[in-house]
């Protein structure tokens, strides 16, 4: 049983450093709103990854083809991404005074809370890479361990240990609120916007065109 959480650390850790739009807005929302709203952002992320978990255990070999073979999953994931993308930009790009309000505000409304939480909810679970990396993760659970219940263990210290580098990122991040400007926050803002279409951009072009990474991976080769 201990060598199944040992064996899981790596694995949660590299899970918290994995750079998607979920990583930039976890660190953006501690740096311009503090460690609670980071935190509730944070158990919206983490819910949504419970219910790929579930999936993922109770998914079938027919599931986990589909989801690596039908592009269509991509770009519908790459579709949202790109539109709330866009529709935070141009809401940032209009509300330097809110923000300048919110920057002096001491306390932070109830109902931003939740709307914080459903944000993390949305922006993991629309990425259906992040249900891919589950099955990976289970998949490798299965070869390490030798029961279901390790498995069980396995998954769990992965999900704890990802959380816990969560908490020390958002900690990280929160240090740097007293150095941010509302002007620098404004841009920080849009630059995650920005950032968030990108990775939609990017889902769309891997959706639409599934065989060209592969053709450039051989044609790389075959120059080399």
């Amino acid at each position: 049983m201990f060598d199944n959480i040992l064996a899981a650390i790596p694995f949660g850790i590299f899970l918290a450093f994995t750079i998607g739009p979920v990583f930039f807005v976890l660190l953006e929302t501690s740096a311009t709103k503090g460690f609670k709203s980071a935190l509730i952002f944070d158990f919206g992320v983490i819910l949504a990854d419970v219910i790929f978990i579930l999936l993922a255990f109770y998914s079938t070999n027919n599931l986990i083809n589909k989801l690596k073979d039908d592009p269509n999953f991509l770009i519908f994931g790459g579709v949202l991404l790109v539109f709330y993308g866009f529709v935070s930009f141009i809401k940032t790009s209009k509300s330097f005074r809110s923000i300048v309000k919110e920057y002096y505000k001491v306390e932070i409304q109830k109902n931003v809370y939740g709307k914080l939480f459903i944000k993390g909810f949305f922006l993991n679970f629309i990425n259906v890479g992040v249900l891919i990396g589950w099955l990976i993760f289970i998949a490798a659970g299965n070869a390490i361990t030798e029961t279901k219940e390790g498995l069980y263990v396995f998954v769990a210290t992965i999900l704890i240990v990802y959380f816990l580098t969560d908490l020390i990122k958002i900690a990280v991040a929160k240090r740097l609120r007293n150095r941010l400007t509302p002007r620098l926050i404004f841009k920080t803002k849009k630059v995650i916007a920005l950032v968030i279409l990108g990775f939609g951009l990017l889902l769309l072009v891997q959706g639409f065109f599934p065989k060209g990474k592969e053709r450039l991976q051989e044609e790389i080769e075959h120059r080399l």
